[in-house]
């Protein structure tokens, strides 16, 4: 793959930390991936190297899929130009996803990235209900834009982060296996746990309606992705959006990493709950790397942005190239039955990921939807004490084998796999059987680590127990031990 490359990896290490700003995420930053190229589920480094790639929930329809590249190349080889002129690319590309919402949500706006999205979703909020407070979910995170940061506590949370603006409400992240409601401590069904989780955003609404008249928006991801991998319990986004509109908030369903069929079972994540938000937010797989988003609403909130008589116009959302991308990202969705596959291959990976739990004392929980799974290591199943540390030489040791996976949630002790949805069973079972062998191996070592640990400690503890408790002699068995 040398061909692929312009300079010696080495070269390409040192112009990027000269010129480009170390507050930029690098994967594996102490010895970095240099890649190339992409086919499918597949990535691959300047010396040739086949990673499988289970994190890249972009690259949504597989590594540079034949289908979308060329329309892509059509387009561009045609015109590319802003959205005040017409085009079909355009106005098909809003028809089609119109068509997978509620009858209720008809309106497009076309931005360039997930963050933006939120972003106007957010001004698009504040216009039509004339308020300014947001509630939002713990550990949540909605995108990089100023706006963004403040109403996600995934980042604001941080010791360098924002202080939270005191128009923001955070709302407990609805988490049964570590959460501030769960399985079994409370002993309520899930249903109830919704319940619960769903009565302390209740509260927030009770409290601004009475101080403030009432809330601007409630946002949050339908299944919250960098938070953990956390499925909402049954019925909880249904009693929250209740409260919500009590409050005459509207509610925002981010679908920016969890849409265009990830869960197998629906096109949207929010359709698991039953429920018919009032602006959805989509962006990351709508282009298959390509940058393209989109904003789509009630005729209703529309009109509210429209009467201030303030235009919207955006560069480059909306343009040609991105529009015909997007279609045919749709195209390979639907003619290779994408979503029928996440629901397929996901439940198997779901399965197999639920053995390990039996089998490894570190995996405490495994939850997921589609290809869109997590798994929760601890060092104590009955403290669920996060495995931090462990969870981190997981990740690299899987890079050895040559498997890409990520770790998340506030304690970065989460294996997360979102991967392209081209994934098969085979990769699943390879992903599970490498998972498996590192976790032997690490649990082995932790071990044998114990048990040398104990042969060390325990001259001293023979001290204690006899009364013998002479510095000087502990001292000197523990110098005969090591």
């Amino acid at each position: 793959m040398a061909f692929l490359q312009s300079m010696p990896k080495s070269e390409t290490i040192k112009l990027r930390e000269k010129h480009v700003g170390s507050a930029c995420q690098l994967f594996f930053r102490s010895s970095p991936l240099k890649i190339v190229r992409g086919i499918a589920q597949f990535m691959y480094d300047e010396t040739g190297e086949r990673y499988l790639d289970c994190i890249n929930n972009v690259a949504h329809v597989g590594h540079c899929h034949p289908h979308v590249v060329e329309a892509g190349r059509n387009q561009m080889s045609l015109i590319s130009t802003n959205n005040r002129y017409l085009h079909d690319e355009l106005v098909i590309l809003a028809e089609r996803l119109v068509k997978t919402m509620p009858e209720s949500l008809s309106v497009c706006f076309f931005v360039n990235s997930g963050s933006e999205a939120n972003d106007l979703a957010l001004r698009l909020a504040r216009i039509h209900t004339k308020k300014k407070d947001v509630i939002t979910l713990d550990h949540a995170y909605h995108g990089h834009l100023t706006s963004m940061i403040d109403v996600s506590p995934y980042k604001f949370n941080l010791p360098g982060g924002p202080e939270k603006p005191e128009w923001v409400h955070v709302a407990p992240v609805p988490d049964v296996y570590r959460g501030k409601y769960r399985h079994p401590r409370d002993s309520q069904s899930e249903e109830e746990l919704g319940n619960l989780y769903a009565n302390e955003v209740g509260e927030i609404c009770k409290q601004v309606k009475e101080t403030k008249g009432g809330v601007c928006a409630f946002i949050a991801e339908s299944l919250q992705s960098c938070g953990g991998q956390i499925i909402p319990p049954d019925g909880y986004l249904k009693k929250v959006y209740e409260y919500v509109r009590e409050a005459n908030g509207v509610c925002i369903a981010d679908e920016v990493q969890v849409g265009f069929g990830r869960s197998g079972t629906h096109m949207w994540a929010f359709q698991t709950q039953d429920v018919v938000p009032d602006i959805v937010t989509m962006g990351k797989p709508m282009g298959n790397g390509h940058p393209v988003a989109a904003v789509i609403t009630t005729p209703e909130i529309a009109k509210s942005f429209s009467d201030t008589g303030v235009e919207y116009f955006n560069t480059y959302g909306g343009n040609p190239v991105s529009c015909a991308i997007a279609n045919a990202v749709l195209d390979v969705i639907e003619e290779e039955r994408l979503m029928e596959r996440a629901a397929r291959v996901g439940n198997h990976l779901l399965s197999r990921c639920e053995g390990l739990k039996h089998k490894h004392r570190l995996v405490g929980d495994v939850r997921g939807r589609g290809l869109f799974v997590g798994v929760e290591l601890v060092t104590d199943k009955e403290t669920r004490t996060p495995a931090t540390a462990e969870a981190k030489h997981v990740v690299n040791r899987m890079r050895e084998e040559k498997i890409l996976i990520s770790r998340d949630g506030p304690d970065s002790n989460v294996l997360k796999f979102k991967p392209p949805m081209v994934f098969t069973m085979q990769d699943a079972d390879r992903l599970v059987d490498t998972l498996d062998r590192i976790l032997s191996e690490l649990e082995e070592n932790m071990k044998s680590v114990q048990i040398k640990l104990e042969v060390l400690v325990s001259p001293i503890r023979e001290d204690a127990e006899s009364g013998d408790v002479s510095l000087k002699s502990s001292i000197q068995k523990y110098v005969k031990a090591v």
